[in-house]
This record gives structure tokens, sequence and C-alpha cells, in this order.
């Protein structure tokens, strides 16, 4: 039907001008609706498609976008490893004794030599008298480990480990943990199952004293790390990874 034909269907009597209500005229591609005088509305059909389209367009671009990740994230997931099985117990005992050994060294070396006789107060040990405290006692693991007394009192002097320097010091507490870790290796899986006299009111496994001694080590490098603090300086530990 031809846009004079409709106009002539919808105005029957031929008036020019008589406003037409609620009919649709083909104007172009666009069929467009006059609700009243000088307002129009698109048909709902028409909305609906461009609904569509844009809902079909919006779709085809996540599906591109996702297909264009899935080789980065195969890629990822390629480079990581699955978890490692766990360690034997003597493994794990040895693996957190060299750990928090491997702390004290680190700090033991980085502290200036003129910050070792630092102490926070009057009541204190100073950073050298920790550092001796702490690596002296893992002998009270590493000999009775070994049904040993242990080889040091719970202070022991610099003069009587003849320490003199800081040099003399960081060799004193690499060679503790050293000690203690060559026990460990040599008692095994089993030995660490061990009952051994202590000097506590009753016996004692290897394992269990040796986590002990780690504790023990654990809560003394936290003083160091205060220590440090204090002297407006960062640990080792805590500085940014290179």
């Amino acid at each position: 039907m031809t846009g004079a034909r409709f106009l002539r269907k919808m105005n029957p009597r031929g008036r020019p001008g008589a406003p037409l209500s609620k009919w649709t005229l083909n104007l172009g591609n666009a069929w467009r609706c006059y609700a009243s005088e000088g307002e129009n509305v698109r048909l709902p059909g028409v909305t609906e498609e461009r609904k569509m389209m844009k809902m079909k367009w919006v779709a085809g671009l996540a599906l591109a976008m996702g297909l264009a990740a899935l080789p980065v994230l195969a890629q990822d997931a390629a480079k990581k490893e699955p978890p490692k099985p766990p360690l034997s117990p003597s493994g794990e005992v040895l693996e957190q004794w060299n750990e928090i050994g491997r702390k004290l060294i680190a700090i033991a070396e980085d502290l200036p030599e003129d910050k070792y006789d630092y102490k926070p107060n009057p009541d204190s040990r100073t950073f050298r008298a920790v550092l001796l405290h702490v690596s002296a006692s893992m002998y009270y693991f590493t000999d009775p480990a070994q049904n040993k007394k242990p080889r040091y009192p719970d202070d022991p002097k610099p003069a009587d480990l003849k320490i003199n320097s800081k040099a003399d010091l960081v060799a004193y507490v690499k060679q503790c943990v050293k000690d203690g870790a060559d026990v460990i290796k040599a008692k095994g899986d089993k030995g660490m199952n061990e009952a051994v006299n202590a000097g506590g009111p009753r016996l004692s496994r290897v394992g269990d004293l040796a986590y002990g001694l780690i504790e023990h080590s654990g809560e003394h490098y936290g003083n160091l790390v205060v220590y440090y603090r204090n002297n407006g300086l960062v640990p080792p530990e805590s500085r940014p990874k290179k």
C-alpha cells in the first residue's frame, strides 16, 4: 500500500490537515506513531529489534575477548607447578632449624659492630649477649640429643668462648646452627622419636626437643629485630626483596 492510499484510508473524507491519532506513516525506513500533535514514539517492534541487535553485539564481543584470553590462561596454568610432597619428619625439623638459623646469621652479619653493645634498658642483654645466648642455647638440643650434657651455660661469656670481634661471633653463630643441623640429619626420621634426657621432669623426644629450641631461637630473633628498629635500622628480613 502506498503512502497516498494509506492517507486516504485513514482520512476517508479527504479533509486536508485533519489530525491523525495513533496511526502510522511510512517515512523512509522507520515506522512512526503519532500519539498527539508534535509527539512521535517508535514502535515496540523496532525497539525490541534494536535491543536484540545490541545484545548480540555485546555477547559477540565478550566471546571474542574470552577466546583471546584463553592462550594466556593456558600458559599461566602450565607455568604453575603442582605442590611438592611433604617433607619427611626429620626433613621438616631440619628445614625449620636452618630457617631460623639463617635469619640469626643474617642479622649477626648485617648489624654494624658499633651497635653490638646496644641494649634498650640497663636490665636488658646487649645485642651481642642476645646472640651469644640464643646460639649457645642451641646446644640444649644438640648435646642432649646425643645423650650428652649441654656444653655451655645459659649465658656464656665472650672471653670463655674466645670471641673478641664481630667476625668471631658471626662464626660462632654459624657453627651452632651447623652442629644442630648435623645432629638432625644423623638422627633421621626414626631418631626423631627417640627419648632422651634433656634435664626436665620427663624424657623428651628428639623432634620435640628440636622444636622447643627452634621456638626459643625465634623468640630471641624477635628481640634482635626490636633492637634494630630502636636504632632506626631495618632488619634484613624486612627489606624489599630485589
